[in-house]
């Protein structure tokens, strides 16, 4: 059985591409993304590494395709970690760096975005989700913080557990075009845009050239370099072998 862990449109494309296949079983952390994967073979769960390697176990996983978000740097450890005790092939699909534009200011982390966040003034639009908001609240002084976060009630708790002002929140599912995100940033008035380097399948190349026709600074929470494969396509192509390889020794 194969176990892709999903968590990105390319997870949903790559379900879609091996529809005919009945040999795999796909994970997704939230119900709210089961609601975008049209396959009976998804279920939700959210797994530390011992879940993982009873879920493996149970499931006769021979192969792992990690999907996940180029930022879920736990599950992606866990998973490579799990894969090379259990002698199981792992492969990671990874994203493309996003092109640098000059006027970016690029981040190694988050802890250097909470330090520049420290000396900043003015308006700040957050496109980095939910999960550190409490840590950007830290950091918010006398600047007003707008996050963009998805419609779905465990976001939108967040920011409500942290007496984050309905005006301040922006619950909306993406993808976003450079003229939405450019009326936003300007409805809000944004001096800086904090975001990750999702790569351009993450909408990152439409970000950035929003806050480049608007002259709004750009912050850049970088990633570091991951070894994998960058194509939909070799992956399918790794999955249907496999299959074809275990069904010949099945016989």
């Amino acid at each position: 059985m194969i176990w892709i862990i999903s968590g990105t449109s390319e997870a949903r494309e790559l379900i879609d591409r091996i529809n005919d296949i009945d040999q795999y079983i796909a994970t997704i952390a939230t119900d709210a993304g089961r609601e975008f994967i049209n396959s009976k073979n998804v279920v939700v769960a959210r797994m530390n590494y011992g879940e993982m390697k009873v879920f493996v176990e149970k499931n006769n996983i021979s192969l792992i395709i990690d999907m996940t978000h180029p930022y879920a740097k736990i599950v992606s450890e866990n998973a490579k970690k799990l894969a090379n005790q259990m002698n199981i092939r792992y492969i990671r699909y990874i994203r493309a760096i996003t092109k640098e534009i000059s006027d970016a200011i690029y981040l190694k982390s988050y802890e250097e975005a909470y330090e520049y966040l420290s000396k900043v003034e003015g308006t700040v639009f957050f496109t980095t989700g939910s999960k550190n908001i409490s840590d950007f609240e830290k950091w918010r002084g006398r600047n007003r913080f707008i996050y963009r976060i998805l419609p779905v009630a465990d976001s939108i708790k967040i920011c409500e557990d942290l007496s984050i002002s309905m005006k301040d929140i922006v619950a909306i599912l993406g993808p976003f075009s450079l003229a939405l995100n450019k009326a936003m940033l300007k409805e809000y008035g944004a001096d800086y845009l904090v975001m990750k380097d999702s790569g351009e399948r993450g909408g990152s190349t439409e970000k950035l050239k929003a806050c480049e026709e608007l002259n709004i600074i750009p912050l850049v929470i970088g990633r570091k370099l991951e070894e994998g494969i960058d194509s939909l396509e070799k992956i399918e192509n790794i999955v249907r072998t496999h299959v074809n390889q275990k069904g010949r020794v099945n016989l």
